[in-house]
């Protein structure tokens, strides 16, 4: 994931949107965003790794440094990065962050998961 370099790819519709933001999401992404005290960009990076309970694993950090074939997305001022491989897997999907008596986090709805774990971060 370190592999600096300052070029994106560009969108096609094939792979316009491999994750939305909610507003609830933007809003706490940036309030993380400003509590990280950095002085560099951050963006949001969102991938899929193997492992879990169901073959997949979703994976959420800032990261300062994209790859050349990198999805880069903009909601809101925040930037959101995906590599090619996770976006095959999280096509259409959106990322909210909910909070309430149940407790506070972020939930991925991915339309591609055919099975999910009662942990909510494995899918396949």
């Amino acid at each position: 994931m370190s592999n600096a370099s300052s070029t994106t790819v560009t969108l096609t519709k094939k792979n316009a949107d491999p994750i939305t933001l909610t507003d609830a999401a933007i809003a706490k992404v940036t309030e993380l965003i400003a509590a990280e005290g950095v002085d560099e960009v951050l963006a949001l990076r969102v991938a899929v790794k193997p492992g879990g309970c169901s073959g997949f694993n979703y994976d959420m950090f800032f990261d300062s440094e994209f790859a050349s074939d990198d999805i880069v997305k903009d909601f809101a001022g925040i930037k959101v990065v995906v590599d090619p491989s996770s976006a095959e897997l999280l096509m259409g999907a959106s990322l909210d962050f909910t909070d309430g008596l149940q407790g506070a986090g972020f939930h991925i709805t991915n339309p591609n998961a055919t099975r999910t774990c009662g942990c909510g971060n494995s899918f396949s």
